[in-house]
């Protein structure tokens, strides 16, 4: 976690500044040695402890290769939620139950989703889960079968890949595999293509490379005194240029800020003090979600007016009470819900008078994980209605977004025809597919465009737009009169 491109920066604070006695770490050998070396430059004592498995753990020569072969106590491990999604419908095919983890789901569903498939009285006997099973959740597992073993990931440039996972991820994954305190006391663990099987293998036998360095991020007090010297920088060009001349010794590297200038961009316009904005910036959000980046906007424009945000503001702000889900797009709308009561909670714990009321937001979530708790119970029912309105449903945005795509372009379309009356060159209509694929939907399908946003620049449009058809209508009528008057006799 400390090397981790992205957020390794909240780990090394976590080691470094904790006040406490005493701090405990978990994690692989790899970790030890700069642990150590970091902790000697603070005049920390460091012991360490090795633990060793306690059950036997073995790989099998053979793949699965069809879900007809699954047995009681098997986990298939997906990469991907649509992977998680098509499994667990295939194996509903074949008349059998299955529980479901992965990473967006709440705590109590995933622990709900654990307890079900643990318990022997229970019929579900298959897990179908992501490399979420890796931390927090004790697992009866008999045999971990992994779907896949290419993952997606986010490099030390912010680039998106899909590498083969790493033999620290498929030691933790396989891992999971007969744990001393299951009912099965040996592991197995296996592939569900053969052609995945030596890879495997070859994976699990690499060393685990050590960890050189620790993730760092500007503080806040150093972005200030940036500041200081460039008062009127925006803080995304701020953080650039920190960057840029910033210099860290053999044990740190600093982490990836595209995720900070993301949020820095999109709350620019907001008046908030350095600090404030800083802090609102670190919030962990995924840009992936737009009502969870509309929500961090939303929040900051109303703590910018020095207006607290309520339970009963929170409340009307996400809809509540919100319905059961009816197909998988409604189950993602209310993890992405249950995403932004984590938001604030989060800036409930920094400021704690503009964000007062975490006791009964907890609450609340507990209320949105019971709901979602119900939805996952019923996935592959959620998952067959979506597979039947699937262009609806899974590819496209809500109606309400489509609805104002579709207003804007038959907008721009009369806008065309009337420019054509006045004798330019109207531009082609969009055809079904472009529509589909227009810029909008793809920003907004990305998270960085939010409905607000997108209702805001169509209106800046729409009003640009009717300025210069008026101007143009202008200069059409005063060229019209000058040719008029060429072509009267009496001027002769």
């Amino acid at each position: 976690m400390i090397k981790d491109p992205a957020r390794g920066w909240a780990w090394t604070r976590a080691l470094l500044g904790l006040c406490a006695e005493e701090i405990h770490l978990c994690g692989e050998s790899a970790a030890i040695d700069l642990v150590t070396e970091l902790m000697y430059t603070t005049g920390e004592d460091v012991e360490v402890r090795t633990y060793k498995r306690l059950t036997p753990i073995s790989v099998l020569d053979h793949a699965l290769e069809s879900l007809d072969n699954l047995r009681p106590g098997d986990c298939i491990v997906c990469f991907s939620k649509n992977d998680i999604y098509s499994v667990s419908r295939q194996i509903e095919i074949r008349g059998l139950e299955s529980a479901v983890i992965y990473g967006s789901l709440p705590p109590g569903t995933k622990l709900a989703q654990a307890k079900k498939f643990n318990d022997p009285d229970d019929p579900c006997k298959i897990l179908v889960a992501t490399d979420a099973i890796g931390m927090g959740l004790n697992l009866s597992i008999r045999r971990i079968i992994f779907y896949s073993l290419m993952k997606p990931s986010i490099n030390e440039k912010g680039e998106k890949e899909i590498e083969p996972i790493t033999t620290s991820q498929a030691l933790q994954i396989a891992g999971r595999a007969g744990r001393f305190s299951s009912k099965f006391k040996e592991g197995e663990v296996t592939t569900m293509n053969r052609e995945d099987l030596s890879l495997l293998k070859e994976i699990l036998n690499r060393p685990v490379d050590p960890i050189r360095a620790a993730g760092l991020h500007p503080t806040a007090e150093q972005i200030e005194m940036f500041a200081y010297h460039l008062p009127d920088t925006t803080l995304s060009n701020l953080i650039d240029i920190f960057v840029d001349f910033s210099q860290v010794d053999g044990q740190y590297f600093v982490c990836n800020m595209d995720d900070f200038k993301f949020s820095a961009e999109l709350i620019q316009h907001i008046p908030l003090s350095l600090r404030v904005r800083y802090v609102f910036c670190t919030a962990p959000i995924n840009k992936k979600q737009p009502f969870v980046c509309s929500s961090l906007l939303q929040f900051a424009r109303q703590y910018s007016r020095n207006e607290p945000l309520t339970f009963s503001w929170l409340r009307r702000y996400i809809k509540w009470p919100l319905l059961p889900p009816k197909n998988i797009k409604d189950l993602m709308d209310l993890e992405a819900v249950h995403d932004v009561l984590d938001l604030y909670l989060w800036l409930s714990y920094r400021f704690l008078d503009m964000f007062p009321d975490a006791s009964l937001v907890r609450d609340l979530q507990k209320q949105l994980d019971g709901i979602i708790q119900d939805g996952v119970h019923n996935i592959t029912k959620l998952i067959k209605i979506s597979e039947t309105h699937k262009l609806l449903n899974l590819q496209n945005l809500s109606a309400e977004s489509q609805s104002r795509l579709s207003g804007a372009t038959k907008s721009q379309s009369r806008r065309n025809r009337g420019t054509k009356a006045l004798g330019s060159k109207a531009a082609e209509p969009l055809g079904p597919d472009a529509e589909e694929k227009s810029l909008a939907s793809r920003l907004v399908q990305q998270g960085l465009l939010t409905a607000d946003m997108l209702k805001q620049l169509e209106r800046e449009w729409m009003t640009q737009q009717a300025e210069q058809g008026k101007a143009r209508l202008e200069t059409g009528t005063s060229l019209k009169g000058t040719r008029r008057k060429k072509k009267d006799p009496d001027s002769d």
